[in-house]
């Protein structure tokens, strides 16, 4: 088998582990978007964020992607009023998380044609290999 077909699976599959964690992160952030603080004075859930870095792989001798952190939004949080809520403020405002779901799920659109987009590049390889065999047979 041709080592240039092991890298390329070796690429995808960083590309599907980074993408699936973004993925984890995103899905996170929508469950939280509705989450309100419990009491007045308390913060309601940060927006996280995932950001990437190229990291040499040895054994292959090239960089693939890699999480480097998991990091929460500085945004601001946005206000509710919502008076008869626990945490509401003496003005009757309550602060909601900094999620903007329809920003979420064009993150999440993205994110998941890069994993395909990996899925897709190892079936070709796959098949590549799996031609490799059958003419060696």
């Amino acid at each position: 088998m041709s080592d240039d077909l092991f890298t390329s699976l070796k690429l995808s599959a960083a590309g599907m582990k980074a993408q699936g964690t973004r993925l984890r992160v995103i899905s996170e952030n929508i469950a939280n978007a509705d989450s309100l603080p419990t009491e007045p004075g308390k913060n309601p859930y940060r927006r996280k964020h995932i950001t990437f870095k190229n990291a040499l792989d040895r054994k292959i001798g090239l960089e693939t992607i890699k999480v480097d952190k998991i990091r929460p939004d500085k945004g601001e949080f946005t206000r509710r009023f919502e008076p008869g809520h626990p945490a509401a403020d003496a003005q009757g405002y309550v602060l909601a998380p900094n999620v903007n779901s329809l920003i979420e799920m064009m993150d999440m659109r993205e994110a998941q044609r890069s994993y395909e987009a990996n899925l897709s590049a190892i079936r070709t390889s796959r098949t590549m290999m799996q031609g490799t065999i059958d003419i060696l047979r």
